[in-house]
């Protein structure tokens, strides 16, 4: 299907081969090239579409943006404009990073403009909460550690991202990375000074309060991510899990699956109220996220939820037994030393290492491993 452009046509819907509508007469193609499928979104700004690149051979899917502002008076037009260019720029900027969307094209047609982006294959993280139910603590951290750097890359760019929420971060199917989409509400600070008061924009579920008073700062996209944690570790909105009569959050009350302490440290201290006690650098989230973790500080693939059984992931590194560790202290032991026969064709170390000394050693070594390993559980 080819779907028209033009708002105000009453019967969109046109077959695919065709580069007219037949309804109003509007050109189908822009630029010659992106051709809309369907609508697969609305504001107050304009239309987002479903595409294709027909100049490519693999036909492969975009996505256009529609500006059309339908807010009244002057001033709010001039912001949405503001806004729409903002997000072009931004994009062109931002979008080498392999997190975030491609912009393709920014044109002019019909006096109407228009953004294409790449196409994200996935589905956001609200879609996955409904679907699959909350996270756990395995997954809420590899979610950090994935957006966290890309968070990390706008923040180098002078770029606050002001939108951070669910619906804005879609797990992509083909490697199960996180993207972060919807650049329309990024602020740049370059050039102006990061305390002047600006526009209050964002979702109110998660934005932090000094956001809302359109003073936005790095640590704002820190909280909003903070704030999409406990939205995904409850499954429910972060409104509902705030006690506005004594001032704090009690989404611990509201947890699916129990989390560490540390883990609600972090997150605590991702959602403080006064931006001063909140973290201010991406990297102070990650040395703290990652201080006691196996998790390494690099971007993590989220696990698909969809393919996760109702009882909790199980840890990356297992306890063992004593025995599987004796076992396993054994195998060290005899791969290190190898033979006490000399083999033919190997030359031997001027200093051999299976001596009565050094194997006693190699012996208080291991022993030494063991006691670290097992703990108050070895016999």
């Amino acid at each position: 299907m080819s779907y028209c452009l033009n708002p105000h046509c009453l019967k969109p819907e046109n077959p695919d081969d065709v580069k007219f509508c037949r309804t109003c007469g509007s050109k189908l193609l822009l630029k010659e090239r992106y051709r809309a499928i369907k609508p697969i979104g609305q504001g107050g700004f304009g239309k987002t579409f479903l595409a294709v690149d027909e100049d490519k051979p693999s036909k492969p899917r975009c996505v256009i943006k529609q500006f059309y502002p339908q807010a009244q008076g002057t001033s709010t037009l001039a912001k949405a404009v503001e806004l729409f260019n903002q997000e072009a720029v931004q994009l062109d900027e931002l979008g080498k990073h392999h997190q975030i969307p491609e912009l393709l094209a920014y044109f002019t047609q019909e006096d109407r403009q228009y953004l294409v982006q790449e196409f994200i294959d996935g589905q956001n993280l609200a879609q996955e909460l409904v679907q699959n139910g909350a996270l756990n603590e395995i997954q809420i951290r590899q979610l950090l550690n994935d957006l966290l750097s890309v968070l990390q890359f706008c923040h180098a760019k002078e770029v606050i991202h002001r939108d951070i929420k669910p619906e804005n971060i879609i797990l992509r199917g083909r490697d199960d990375k996180l993207v972060l989409v919807d650049f329309g509400a990024a602020k740049s600070t370059t050039g102006a000074a990061l305390n002047k008061t600006g526009t209050s924009i964002g979702s109110p579920e998660y934005v932090a309060p000094e956001q809302m008073r359109g003073r936005a700062v790095f640590a704002s996209d820190i909280y909003s991510l903070g704030a999409t944690c406990i939205n995904l570790l409850t499954a429910r909105s972060p409104f509902d899990s705030y006690d506005t009569n004594n001032d704090r959050w009690v989404w611990q009350q509201y947890l699916k699956t129990p989390v560490s302490n540390e883990l609600s440290h972090i997150l605590n201290k991702m959602l403080e109220s006064i931006p001063i006690r909140r973290y201010q650098t991406v990297d102070e989230v990650l040395k703290d996220l990652n201080q006691h973790s196996q998790v390494a500080a690099t971007p993590a693939i989220a696990p698909k939820p969809i393919h996760q059984s109702p009882a909790n992931s199980p840890p990356t590194f297992v306890s063992k037994s004593p025995s599987q560790v004796e076992k396993e202290l054994e195998e060290m032991k005899t791969q290190f030393l190898g033979s006490s026969k000399p083999q033919a064709n190997k030359i031997q170390s001027p200093n051999p290492t299976s001596g009565p000394t050094s194997t006693n050693k190699i012996d208080e070594e291991l022993e030494e491993l063991k006691a670290k390993y097992l703990g108050n559980n070895n016999p």
